[in-house]
């Protein structure tokens, strides 16, 4: 029997527009995966011509998440160029922004986008509410949201949707895959949590709001530092941020955790979730300074799966090319030179498991993503990078809390290079962020007893020429911005963004990205049920709304778009 095709669009419960198509043999293992973004990014040819300083108000709309994590790399990518240093108190003060939408971030990724491709809904009715109660002390000391009475509630409430017809927000799914391994009862505890964690989110956005002004899209951060001086001084904020902090913690430590480690101790045994990572090189970027001199994570590279030695990352190795992107200029550039200049040319027709279709070009150019590399390498970046950099880094905070799961959940070491560990991966980097975080607020409130000060002062010389760069880790990996500064205003801008990195397609050498590679060689237990394809992408939690936003302030029409239903 010839390979068969496999078309997932939209890959969905995902930010952006992806497409994923896999080629099997006749035993469904995934021979070959090609990634394609199916919508483009202009906002580098915005950004040419603008007074710098508006960099991060305007990159910030790169997206409707990541709004804070573009806002604050292109802030700080021009203080890089301009040689600004900001104020302690505004440093910690980006932090404080920093935790709270990483708290956010993580917790509407693991419940309400990536849980449902552990958790079969449909199966927690048939749970007995008060084993399921007892069951979930086996996985936290005092579990939340799991009492008898209130799991009974909630089955109550899932079995009023299935009464009305329907299920919806969990219509469409493929309950009942043979790759679901929760039993009745823990499908039931994840259920609660999900409709928990719809209240704590909120109280996570709150928190950024605090410093921002709002959330998303904030206003309070400036080149040289930032603006929300009345907040800092006022002690019902400062304490209305540390209680919605300990709230969220709290959550993160008797939920979160806890139904990460029910589902290692579930999945164990299942192969398409323990699969190798398929890229076996991470890096990551220093951030989360909490004080003086102190960081949360740590800046380095994990090269061919070897936790033994942290690497040093050489800024000028990093590359990007488009061979396979729909853009002209296929040459590996660093990004102070990138190009963007773009060149659609479409799909081709083909054969697929869902019959004949529009379908990628493999050999041509396939995605809006380009392919960024490092000294030619491809990288993975993301929660479970940053992990494995702060593991061989010898970090003590990520090692305890990596050794003390690994030995919870008897989850074997090479178990963290795959689907299983990256989701486990961005759990442990929340759980760092609840146990931790609370030290930066303290060292900032003690900080403003002496020192007030929230921006740093400078000056754009028109008559130089500058450039500069941010790279921090931000929810979905590491993050760069780099800015070139002519007569005062930006000449060059170039995002390489998490996703960018993961969703990249083949470069030049032919080397997939992350998701391609990820993919191949795993089998899928039903070809027409490819759930196990979803998980494994969802893993990296993807971001591909960094691929469009182009606006003309006149209101002509850029591009006409209809939507065939068949």
């Amino acid at each position: 029997m010839a390979a068969k095709r496999i078309v997932v669009d939209p890959i969905t419960r995902i930010e952006g527009h992806l497409r994923m198509e896999v080629v099997v043999d006749d035993n469904n293992v995934i021979q070959d995966a090609y990634a394609s973004s199916t919508l483009w990014r202009g906002i580098e040819l915005i950004l040419k011509g603008r007074d710098p300083r508006d960099a991060g108000l305007i990159t910030q709309r790169i997206c409707g998440v990541c709004t804070y994590s573009h806002y604050r790399v292109g802030i700080e990518a021009v203080e890089n160029a301009l040689g600004i240093t900001p104020p302690y108190n505004a440093i910690l003060t980006r932090t404080l922004m920093s935790q709270a939408l990483f708290l956010h971030d993580h917790i509407v990724h693991f419940y309400h986008l990536h849980g449902l491709d552990w958790c079969d809904i449909t199966r927690a009715l048939e749970a007995d509410p008060r084993k399921a109660s007892d069951l979930a002390f086996k996985y936290a000391d005092i579990p939340i949201a799991t009492g008898a009475d209130e799991l009974t509630a909630v089955q109550a409430r899932l079995k009023g949707f299935v009464a009305e017809g329907h299920l919806g927000p969990f219509a469409n799914a493929y309950w009942g895959h043979k790759t679901y391994h929760f039993t009745p009862e823990q499908n039931l505890i994840v259920l609660s949590h999900y409709l928990k964690a719809l209240e704590v989110q909120r109280n996570a956005a709150q928190m950024l709001a605090i410093f921002g002004g709002k959330q998303p899209h904030p206003q309070s951060l400036v080149v040289g530092g930032v603006t929300c001086v009345m907040d800092l001084l006022n002690p019902n904020r400062l304490g209305e941020y540390l209680t919605k902090f300990e709230e969220v913690s709290d959550f993160m430590n008797r939920a979160y955790y806890a139904d990460v480690k029910m589902a290692a101790e579930a999945y164990i045994g299942e192969d398409s979730v323990l699969k190798g990572s398929g890229v076996q090189n991470f890096i990551a970027a220093r951030d989360f300074q909490i004080s003086r001199n102190e960081w949360l994570f740590d800046r380095g590279m994990v090269l061919d799966g070897d936790l033994g030695r942290a690497h040093d990352v050489d800024e000028e190795k990093i590359t990007e090319e488009a061979t396979h992107a729909w853009y002209h200029d296929d040459q590996s550039r660093h990004p102070y030179n990138g190009v963007t200049d773009p060149n659609y040319t479409g799909f081709r027709d083909g054969d697929t498991l869902q019959g004949r279709a529009k379908i990628i070009d493999e050999k041509g150019k396939y995605t809006w993503v380009k392919a960024p590399r490092y000294d030619d390498r491809v990288m993975e970046v993301g929660p479970l990078a940053q992990m494995l950099v702060g593991y061989a880094r010898g970090n003590e905070k990520v090692r305890a809390v990596v050794d003390n799961f690994l030995a919870e959940t008897g989850v074997p070491v090479p178990a963290l290079f795959s689907t299983l560990g990256r989701t486990a991966g961005r759990m442990l980097q929340t759980k760092l962020i609840a146990d931790h975080g609370k030290t930066t607020l303290l060292n900032l409130v003690e900080n403003l007893k002496v020192d007030q000060e929230t921006c740093a002062p400078y000056v754009i010389d028109k008559n130089r020429e500058y450039q500069g760069r941010a790279l921090n880790d931000v929810p979905r990996g590491m993050l760069g911005h780099w800015v070139k500064i002519k007569n005062g205003v930006i000449e060059n801008y170039q995002c390489v963004v998490p996703t960018t990195w993961n969703a990249s397609p083949m470069d030049s050498a032919s080397q997939h990205g992350p998701y391609e590679a990820a993919l191949i060689g795993t089998r899928l237990a039903d070809p027409s049920q490819p759930l196990e394809i979803i998980r494994t992408i969802h893993s990296f939690d993807p971001c591909l709304a960094c691929a469009v936003h182009v606006m003309d302030y006149r209101g002509n029409e850029l591009a006409n778009y209809r939507v065939e239903a068949k």
